[in-house]
């Protein structure tokens, strides 16, 4: 596969082809236990600390809400909402990172909290995440629950070994008897034209560890993964998401919008994107797409997507991660091994990422990851609906098979002249 050419979409038509349909736009919040987030800044789920707050924003008028929407919020300020609400309701919770006080945060998500509640909880760091995400993991062993914002999780690299062998494993390591409530979060995925090594999407790696789940009052360790590209976006809310007492439980995915003919799971950012290339795919093609938000990673709810599959039996995985070892990936070896695999009618499709370090020129970055066109492409080769993005080539080749086909089969007293005509017409008359 190649960037957004259509022929991406068809390699099950000769088999050479990976099974990787394309490119999608990264990040995604990364689990929330007790939260309020029903969508674009989805939850990635690993150990458990709970935002409680953040507000539900996945996507487009097509949202399916509990009760009507109300208003509009940005994803900024459902964050900033969230934290704040968490503040108050417990004294135990401090924000701390770099620029989170005097500058409102690099994306003014913690805005107006200093002045709320002071230095002693909304600390400003110096530029070292090895240095402050240790203190904060030391500060959850203790009884405190801080929030540790990274500018970017790119930079969290730098503290990998405190996220993961020390707040991740410490409570198995120590037979039960000690707890790390603490929550990671900040934007995760590429952004625009900031280079390969500020671009990443750490959903996959991140899931892959035991022990990390979601959320402020969870009293377990949670990587939360933002977008930065949704900070600024506005989505509908309910009334009831605006309460104070309104959370989600972790690891349970929300259907977004309901069809019968294809499943579309994806978070964060590309959902979006699936809910565009939904409308096309019913407009220009009758097809159906249920999609399907999955708003936390680990835990991982299997059980609402195996539901889906077995009404529609199809499954497509959207996310901006790389192909190799991704949440696609997982995804389709669960499907294999869950009664849902009999229901399919075709492989699973995956719409990822490219298999490349992300450019840093604009133009080249836009092809590096899933779009409204690459998702509605891959959706219609897993339905066969994909002769219309052929190159004259690929034509040849099925007028070639269909016309050796036919007369194999045909009388030939009578057939075979058509059958050449055919033939003359695919090589010699294209």
């Amino acid at each position: 596969m190649n960037g957004n050419l259509p022929r991406n979409g068809l390699r099950k038509l000769f088999g050479s082809v990976e099974r990787v349909v394309g490119l999608s736009s990264s990040s995604s919040i990364l689990g929330v236990k007790n939260t309020r987030i029903n969508g674009v800044g989805n939850l990635v789920a690993f150990g458990g600390v709970g935002v409680a707050g953040l507000k539900s924003l996945a996507g487009s008028q097509r949202r399916q809400y509990s009760t009507p929407a109300e208003e509009k919020m940005t994803v900024r300020d459902a964050l900033n909402q969230a934290l704040e609400e968490e503040l108050i309701a417990d004294e135990r919770v401090f924000l701390l990172g770099e620029e989170v006080g005097q500058y409102n945060g690099a994306y003014k998500v913690s805005k107006g909290l200093l002045d709320k509640f002071g230095p002693k909880r909304i600390i400003d760091t110096p530029i070292t995440e090895a240095g402050f995400a240790g203190l904060a993991v030391g500060a959850a062993l203790a009884g405190l629950r801080p929030i540790c914002e990274f500018m970017t999780f790119n930079f969290a690299m730098q503290a990998i070994d405190h996220i993961i062998n020390s707040a991740a494993k410490l409570h198995y390591m120590a037979g039960g008897t000690v707890q790390c409530p603490i929550v990671f979060r900040g934007p995760n995925g590429y952004a625009a034209s900031v280079g390969a090594q500020h671009s990443q999407d750490y959903a996959s790696w991140y899931g892959s560890i035991p022990g990390l789940k979601a959320a402020i009052r969870d009293p377990n360790p949670v990587v939360f993964l933002e977008n930065e590209l949704q900070y600024g976006v506005s989505f509908p809310i309910s009334a009831e998401v605006l309460s104070k007492d309104f959370q989600l439980p972790i690891g349970k995915a929300k259907i977004i919008r309901e069809g019968k003919d294809v499943t579309l799971v994806a978070h964060s950012r590309p959902l979006n994107f699936c809910l565009e290339a939904a409308e096309k795919l019913q407009a220009e093609d009758g097809i159906s797409a249920e999609i399907i938000n999955l708003r936390s990673i680990r835990p991982l709810d299997v059980d609402t997507i195996v539901a889906s599959v077995k009404k529609t039996n199809h499954l497509v995985s959207v996310e901006s991660g790389f192909p190799f070892f991704g949440l696609g990936s997982e995804l389709s070896a669960l499907i294999m091994e869950s009664e849902a695999f009999d229901y399919l009618d075709a492989p699973v499709e995956r719409v990822t990422g490219a298999d490349v370090p992300t450019p840093y020129a604009f133009n080249l970055e836009a092809l590096a990851f899933p779009t409204v066109d690459t998702i509605q492409w891959g959706t219609e080769a897993q339905l066969g609906n994909s002769l219309r993005c052929l190159d004259t080539t690929t034509w040849k080749k099925i007028i070639f098979l269909l016309a050796v086909a036919l007369m194999q089969s045909v009388d030939k007293k009578g057939y075979p002249s058509l059958v050449h005509a055919l033939m003359e017409v695919a090589y010699f008359n294209w």
